[in-house]
């Protein structure tokens, strides 16, 4: 029996805790770690100490996580080629449980530990900023002070044009068609002229060492990559809402998973990114898909 199966308050709380440590640190593993150990904390904590459980397990979490980061920060500095956030998936039934999608989710990496966690807590999770004040150890001032800082670095990311879930998939499905089969004319009235690709391998599979920045850019590698496709074609698996943004997984040659987000702004795709270091897609489902 888990621990979350004999603790009605902390089964009910875990899907939040767990959002609020990966938006925190990018990381599913690192996540459920973080809520593990804070679970473990709850568990050893006598409940007539404990006035409210959402917010005492909020502090556990947060403050975890602030300490983690300092960790976090030293692997990305030695990370091979660019680092995306692990990809985490929307239920295809619900409607996303937050705004914040993965180029935001980058631009929280510019943040500071307690910037970031101050404007994930209020503007993301609602919370008052003396709750925040609390998870944090700092004063209520301060606290509207990082979260201010950090909106104003982070508010280019936000989305400026929002689009249907089902349109952004139809759009990822037409990339999908184009990039495969090699129709660059398509996949030229697809792509915006300032686009970028980004690709993660993290040193263990194949990727573009630094983003390509550009339409003629991205084109001449999508061109050479659907000569390889002729011989090792891509296998979609599934269409899939990742990280807020419309996309897909796929099996690739080797038998590599790889999962594709777009990012569109009014009809056009700005920016590709792409997951292929096996580390962050343990947790996929399609993980040993062949």
């Amino acid at each position: 029996m888990t621990e979350t199966s004999i603790d009605p308050a902390l089964s009910d709380l875990r899907p939040s805790l767990v959002r609020i440590a990966y938006r925190m640190l990018g990381s599913v593993a690192d996540a459920e770690d973080v809520v593990q150990e804070a679970s473990l904390r709850w568990l050893a904590t006598p409940r007539e100490l404990v006035r409210e459980p959402a917010a005492f397990l909020r502090k556990i979490v947060t403050r975890l996580c602030l300490n983690e980061l300092k960790s976090v920060r030293r692997r990305r500095e030695t990370y091979i080629g660019s680092w995306l956030p692990e990809p985490i998936f929307d239920p295809e039934d619900q409607e996303p449980v937050d705004d914040i999608t993965l180029p935001l989710m980058m631009a929280l990496e510019r943040l500071s530990p307690l910037e970031r966690a101050a404007f994930l807590l209020h503007d993301v999770f609602g919370m008052g900023f003396e709750a925040v004040a609390e998870a944090i150890g700092r004063e209520p001032a301060a606290c509207r002070k990082l979260a201010s800082r950090a909106r104003t670095h982070v508010h280019e990311a936000r989305p400026r044009f929002t689009i249907p879930a089902d349109r952004g998939l139809e759009l990822a499905s037409a990339f999908f068609a184009a990039s495969r089969s090699g129709d660059m004319s398509a996949l030229r009235a697809l792509l915006a002229e300032d686009v970028v690709a980004i690709a993660d391998g993290g040193g263990k599979v194949a990727a573009s060492p630094t983003p390509l920045v550009g339409l003629e850019a991205v084109l001449v590698r999508h061109a050479e990559m659907a000569q390889a496709f002729v011989s090792q074609p891509s296998r979609l698996i599934r269409y899939a809402v990742i990280d807020g943004l419309p996309g897909f997984i796929t099996i690739e040659a080797g038998g590599i998973l790889q999962t594709t987000a777009l990012h569109i702004e009014d009809r056009r795709i700005v920016a590709i990114y792409v997951t292929r270091n096996p580390d962050k897609l343990r947790h996929l489902p399609e993980n040993g898909v062949h």
